[in-house]
């Protein structure tokens, strides 16, 4: 059964199409065609033959025609079953689109990543390899502007460099990824930001936990981002009520439903504790480390 770090990196792709492509020509330097759109299409491989394909998930490119199908797999662990069954992936699709197909394989271990490449011998003189994306192959999203502009490969990369030797890159490019992230729908604002938080190792969390909000760029960025907000609202209802309000709906984002509990501290609180409670946000674990003392 597919775990949830196997299905949060196919959503990923899946949320933004287009993910692949940028991966395999930026990261794999694989001459992609000039496309247009990027669509998600039918992941069902399946062809005459009683046996059932059905990969992770299947791109397709288009310009006015289709130029190229990408089949997606995320592999987090050696299964020498899909060295028989990736390239009947390929020519089934192939099959079905009338154009260059290849298999992109995308690992959250470099090791994997290395068994992955090895080129399948199909006999005779035919072998048939995937493209392959390790964690050590993603590239480091640390600015936010590329962070912002392309949320999702931000917080993938996130993921692949989550176990960074370097704390502190890993923490750099992680708040890099939730500050993209908290510019989204909720519903992917809250995903993104808990993959990423889950992902990092301890010592990143603690890290990231121990920051000072003061000193610390991208948590001042947001302090006076959230400030400036809470008095744009403030003008009309004002100012403790629009920071209050605001505050409450970040924590949503971020937590879920708020209890009565909660919507009663956040009512109950000075624009001291409002503030404090803001920059708080983001490198808290849990609701209540948000809040803070009680």
């Amino acid at each position: 059964m597919p775990s949830q770090l196997h299905e949060a990196l196919v959503q990923l792709f899946r949320n933004e199409p287009t993910l692949a492509a940028e991966l395999m020509r930026s990261a794999l330097h694989v001459k992609v065609p000039r496309y247009a759109e990027a669509q998600v299409v039918s992941a069902d491989l399946t062809d005459i033959q009683p046996a059932e394909y059905r990969a992770d998930l299947v791109i397709q490119l288009v310009n006015r025609a289709s130029v190229l199908g990408i089949i997606l797999e995320v592999q987090l662990s050696e299964d020498e079953r899909k060295r028989f069954v990736w390239p009947a992936y390929v020519a089934n699709l192939r099959a079905r689109l009338k154009c260059p197909v290849c298999l992109l394989v995308v690992t959250a271990d470099d090791s994997v990543a290395r068994w992955a490449a090895q080129p399948v011998e199909m006999g005779g003189c035919f072998r048939f390899a995937p493209y392959v994306l390790g964690p050590s192959g993603v590239p480091e999203v640390i600015e936010e502007s590329l962070a912002c502009a392309k949320p999702e490969l931000a917080v993938f990369s996130a993921m692949a460099h989550r176990r960074d030797a370097n704390t502190e890159r890993a923490v750099r490019i992680a708040m890099a990824a939730q500050r993209a992230s908290a510019a989204l729908d909720a519903d992917r604002s809250k995903l993104y930001c808990d993959l990423i938080l889950s992902s990092l190792s301890e010592a990143a969390q603690q890290a990231l936990a121990d920051m000072d909000a003061r000193t610390y760029e991208y948590q001042s960025d947001f302090a006076r981002r959230y400030v400036a907000q809470g008095r744009a609202e403030g003008r009309a209802e004002g100012e403790v009520r629009g920071r209050a309000d605001l505050l409450a709906r970040l924590l949503t984002l971020r937590f879920g439903p708020l209890s009565a509990e909660a919507h009663s501290r956040i009512a109950a609180a000075s624009i001291a504790e409002l503030d404090a409670m803001g920059e708080r946000l983001l490198t808290a674990r849990t609701l209540q480390e948000a809040l803070g003392p009680g």
